[in-house]
């Protein structure tokens, strides 16, 4: 679960800007990590960056606030090192839309809306791992409903209140498995599952945050075939590669461009860092190629002069 939440804009001339910020504990976002993120974002053109260290994890991702004329605004988390980003992702929209619904100048106003947030996702989440919270939610709207003198339908959600929520619980933890295991098919038919029994208990949020979760799951299979069939296309550009070859460095750029993105939603930290590495000795390549066009028209200019 999330311990820290906040919003900061970038400014290419003068650096980040921190706009509002919420903490549940005394890890806070830093200086340095602000730094790391202009890196990835501005000079790497990322949509969505993560920094890790050894304990916690800062995700970052920009707005799209065009709505409010602010095209350099980015919200940011920070979770512990042994959880997935995937449920945070999936929750970033409701939040995006919060923010910009609710943008203000006044830091006390967005420090409040980053707490309700923050607090709304802590509930989510914490409903999603314990049956006994959706079971006490499940109580809650049957007492509504009877007071309402809604009998049977009270009786009907009490009937489902003795078993979906141990179900529901079951299967957002096997598809959280499948997911873990790669196996995307399957997990987003599980989270499916799960969004149909939390829709059969009148749990609207729940269902609602595992359909986009599903959604977001099912595009990976189509994002593992793209990244495969790019990197092999950059492969064949450098094989039997001669000095005469040389634009092949400048020509994989966009590639390689695309495979950063899809690597980064797939959160395979150690490949990204790989392609990145990649990427910046293609562009000096790219660059060295550049300066040898140039020197080399430079002496064939000079032996012309020669008799």
């Amino acid at each position: 679960m999330p311990i820290g939440i906040f919003l900061y804009e970038i400014d290419e001339s003068f650096g980040p800007n921190i706009l509002a910020e919420y903490y549940l504990s005394d890890v806070k976002i830093s200086q340095e990590i602000l730094k790391d993120f202009i890196e990835k974002h501005v000079k790497r053109e990322l949509i969505d960056a993560t920094i890790r260290t050894d304990e916690y994890k800062y995700y970052s991702s920009k707005v799209n606030a065009d709505s409010i004329n602010k095209s350099n605004l980015y919200l940011g988390f920070i979770l512990k090192e042994e959880e997935a980003l995937i449920s945070l992702k999936t929750e970033f929209e409701n939040t995006e839309n919060i923010i910009i619904q609710n943008f203000s100048t006044d830091k006390k106003k967005m420090i409040e809306l980053l707490k309700g947030n923050l607090t709304s996702i802590l509930s989510l989440m914490e409903k999603l791992k314990e049956p006994k919270v959706i079971t006490e939610a499940i109580n809650e709207k049957t007492k509504k409903m009877l007071d309402d003198g809604k009998f049977e339908e009270a009786r009907e959600l009490i009937d489902l209140g003795e078993k979906i929520p141990e179900k529901l619980s079951a299967e957002i933890k096997l598809a959280d498995q499948l997911f873990k295991d790669k196996q995307y098919k399957k997990a987003k038919k599980s989270f499916e599952k799960a969004a149909e029994l939390a829709e059969s208990i009148q749990e609207l949020e729940i269902n609602a945050f595992l359909k986009k979760k599903a959604e977001k799951v099912g595009f990976f299979p189509d994002l593992l075939k793209e990244r495969d069939l790019l990197q092999k296309d950059i492969k064949k550009e450098f094989i039997d590669l001669t000095h005469t070859q040389l634009r092949a460095y400048e020509r994989v750029m966009p590639s390689i461009d695309k495979v950063i993105n899809i690597t980064n939603a797939l959160e395979e930290e150690e490949a990204l860092n790989t392609l990145i590495e990649l990427q910046s000795d293609l562009q000096k390549a790219s660059q060295l190629y550049k300066d040898l066009a140039v020197i080399d028209k430079q002496i064939k200019r000079l032996l012309l002069k020669l008799k």
